[in-house]
Parts: structure tokens; sequence; C-alpha cells
């Protein structure tokens, strides 16, 4: 007689595709109604996360942090998608994903949201509720039956995989910014924040009891404000500097291509302010279907993903990178005068300038002929992803306007109104509008071992303020 326990597969091969055994595979797990509803608040989860992720992104200081949050902003949006469609697998239609699964699910959220500061928001995120999503899905795989349940598994395994990572640089970042006073002055709400968690019977629903205790706010209790001023952490000096035109360096044929990376460069880690302003439209834009919110994450995550490829290439060609001028005043000015389809519109028309001959080629050409074959790399991905930019582009914004045509005016019109103007900042006591550039020339010249070019030196000013400059930073002319 064959049972689960005797029963063997021909030769001994793995059985069921080597998703489990027969054994494992023979307890009945989760039916499709309990799979659905713990699907539904993983689901919820990650789209508040993704909520607060991208929220705090624009007012974040800390440049490290504002890269991660709209890294982990694109996850969140992911595996949101992925979760939709398995549910949509299920029999569920109408799905009834905008539903809020408990109250005080909600409330945890919103606290989290409004956390105070840098240091709570991180306790909040990462110490309790990644770790308490993924807790939730370790659950779920145990609970269901892997082969009935199959593709919900797959997704989970996805999901914890990514999780993981999150958790892991928060709990880094969490040692490296949160000091034991500081901790302990967030005990009490990181403990109400357990609380709440266990009032609405955990980010499954799995533990949930009769318990009937009202859930409490507290940082919530002030309906959270979204803050659409850019912040940037003291590394970033004269963030209103308009002195050196990078394009005007980048495209000029009497220069060689070498000098020119920096620039590129340059205009790479200055796309710091794109995640900034495009948190924003996302933030303030409501009633769109998911996909809109997924591909919107994902440009974002691209362009601060942008901005760290300027970061590694100036500390690989031994630049300190804090010394150029890492302006604000896109971010700044779209966030704080245009509305977010006004922000999209911009953001429009300049990608589809990226996309001419004097665009994203010329850069990648650029690159090649420097012979630094880092920078070409990081050209021809730049130039890739905003290919795929455009192309949203054409899929979202232009269908909120009406045709291309019109869309591209539109933009244009935008763009025209919030130019940064080079005087008022300076009148306004902003910034001397100095020019950066022969500190950062120089020092690259000598990671190289090359004698600065006096024509490459001087592009911004004349011959004899280059050789000032020189004599400056190198102690000789």
């Amino acid at each position: 007689m064959t049972d689960v326990k005797t029963y063997r597969s021909y030769r001994g091969l793995p059985t069921l595709a080597g998703l489990a055994t027969i054994e494992e595979a023979a307890r009945p797990g989760l039916s499709v109604e309990a799979c659905v509803a713990r699907l539904k608040r993983y689901h919820y989860a990650f789209l508040r996360l993704h909520e607060i992720f991208t929220a705090r992104i624009t007012a974040e200081p800390i440049y490290e942090l504002k890269t991660a949050f709209s890294h982990h902003a694109y996850l969140c949006a992911e595996h949101v998608a992925a979760l939709r469609q398995r549910i949509g697998e299920m029999r569920e239609p109408p799905l009834g994903l905008e539903e809020i699964p408990h109250v005080a699910l909600a409330i945890f959220f919103d606290e989290i949201l409004a956390a105070p500061t840098t240091e709570a928001l991180l306790l909040g995120l990462y110490e309790v509720a990644l770790s308490a999503l993924d807790a939730a899905l370790e659950r779920h795989m145990r609970d269901t039956n892997p082969l009935t349940d199959a593709p919900s598994i797959r997704v989970l395994r996805f999901a914890r995989l990514e999780l993981a990572d999150m958790v892991d640089f928060g709990r880094k970042a969490i040692e490296c910014l949160v000091g034991d006073a500081t901790y302990a002055g967030f005990r009490e709400w990181l403990t109400e924040l357990e609380r709440l968690l266990q009032i609405s019977g955990a980010i499954d629903g799995a533990e949930r009891t009769l318990n009937e205790e009202k859930p409490a706010r507290r940082y919530s209790a002030t309906p959270y404000d979204y803050d659409r001023v850019p912040k940037r952490d003291e590394r970033f000096q004269d963030v209103w500097n308009q002195g050196v035109n990078a394009e005007s360096f980048l495209y000029n044929p009497d220069l060689p291509a070498k000098p020119k990376t920096l620039m590129m460069l340059y205009k790479r880690l200055r796309e710091i302010d794109v995640p900034e302003m495009m948190a924003s439209i996302i933030t303030e834009t409501k009633g769109k279907p998911w996909d809109y919110y997924r591909d919107m994450s994902r440009q974002l995550w691209d362009e601060a993903r942008h901005a760290m490829m300027g970061e590694v290439g100036f500390v690989a060609l031994g630049v300190d990178w804090t010394r150029a001028r890492i302006t604000v005043n896109w971010s700044h000015r779209l966030n704080t005068e245009c509305t977010p389809i006004e922000r999209h519109a911009v953001l429009y028309f300049i990608e589809q300038g990226l996309m001419t001959k004097t665009g994203k080629r010329y850069e990648w050409e650029v690159g090649v002929e420097s012979g630094i074959p880092l920078i070409a790399t990081i050209q021809d991905y730049d130039w890739a992803d905003e290919v795929l930019h455009a192309q949203l582009g054409r899929l979202w914004y232009i269908p909120a306007i009406g045709d291309w045509k019109t869309a591209l005016e539109y933009g244009d019109q935008c763009w025209s109104r919030i130019l940064s103007n080079w005087q008022a900042v300076k009148d306004q006591g902003l910034t001397s509008h100095a020019n950066w550039w022969p500190e950062i020339y120089v020092q690259a010249c000598k990671a190289w071992g090359e004698v600065p070019n006096l024509k490459v030196l001087a592009f911004n000013e004349t011959y004899a303020d280059a050789r000032a400059d020189l004599k400056n930073v190198t102690g000789s002319a």
C-alpha cells in the first residue's frame, strides 16, 4: 500500500516539478478565499509603503536616503502590480483593492507617513513595517499549499528577496543615524505601532482577535501635509549656483572629449532633482490606473540611479563631487510654481530634446571618444533609460493633454515660464554664481597625471582669469 510517506517517484526524481514533496502538497493549506484575503492585505501594505517612500523623497535632505527611498518606492510599486495581477487570477473581479483592510492598519501606515524626523521614519519603515510584512509573507508560504497556490508563492518569493534587501539597508541606516538616545525617545511610539498591528490582526490578518480596542493616533492626529520643497544635506554647497553652463561646455566642438566627461558626470549627479520633482507629481496626482504610478516610479528610480552614476563616475576619476555645485533650482521652482501636470509637461518636453542628435547619442559618443570605459558604460545605459522615459511620456502625458503637437507646445510654454533667472537668484543673495569648474578640472588632471589645458580651464572666463585660477589651485601658472 502506498501513502504520502512511502510514495516514490520514477527513479527517485524530484516530485511535483520541484515545488514540494507529495507529503507537503497533501496538506490542504489555505482556501482561495483565505489566500485572497491575505494577498489583498499585502497589496495594501506595499501600496502604502510606496506612498510613504515616494512622499518622503523630496524633503529628505540626506542624499543616500533620497536615492534609497527612490529605489524602494519602485520595488514596492512592482510588488503592488504583481499582487494585483495574482488577485485578479483568483475569481476576484471586482477586485476590491481600494478597500482598507482594517482601520488600525490604515492608522499604522498613516503614523509612519507622518513620522516627524528622518530617524523616526527609518525606525517605523524598516524596523517595524517592512519586517512585519516579510513575516506575513513567510507565514503565508508556510500556511498555503505549495502546489495549488504555487503562483502566489512565486510572487511572494520574489517580494521576500527584495524585502530582505530593503530591511538590510534600513538596519544599516539605523545603525549609522539613530543613536541610543534617539531610539529611546521613539520607543513608546514604536510600541504603539506594534499595538496597531496587533489590533489589526498583523499585516496578513491571520492574528485577528475579538479585540475591540479603539486604535489611537499620535503623529497622524494632524493629517500628513506633503512637503514639496526639496531639501539637501550639507555636502550640497551653493545649491542656487548657475555660474557654470555645463551644456555650453559639453556641446563646444573645440573642446576635447575627456574633460567633457566631467560635465556629463555633473549633469548625471544633478539629476537628483528629477526624483525630487517626480515624487511631487506621483504624490499629488490621484485617481490614475496603477500602471501609471508603476511607470512613473520606474522613471523616478532611473533618475535617482543616474545621479548615483554621476557620483560613482566622479569618485572613480578621483574627483570630489561636493566641490561642484549640484543645484536645486529646477526641482524647487517646478515644485513650488507649477501644477503636477505642468511639471509633467516640462519633463516630457526636456525628454524629447534628449532624443535629438545633440542629446543622449552625442553624450554616449563623447563617452566612447574619451577613452574612459566607465563613462561610455554610464552614458550607454543613461541613453537607454531616456528612450524608455520618452515612451512613458507618450503613454501617460500626451493623452492627458491631447495630441503630440499640443502636448509638446504646452511643455515648451511651461518650461519657458519657469526657466531659472540667473540674475534674480544673485540679486536675492542666494548665490554669487562662483565659477567652480577650475577646481574640478584640476582635480581630475591630477588623477589622470595630466597638465591642465588652459583652453579647457578658461572656457567660462578669460585666459587671464584662468591663469589666476590655475595658480590658486595648483600653486603655479
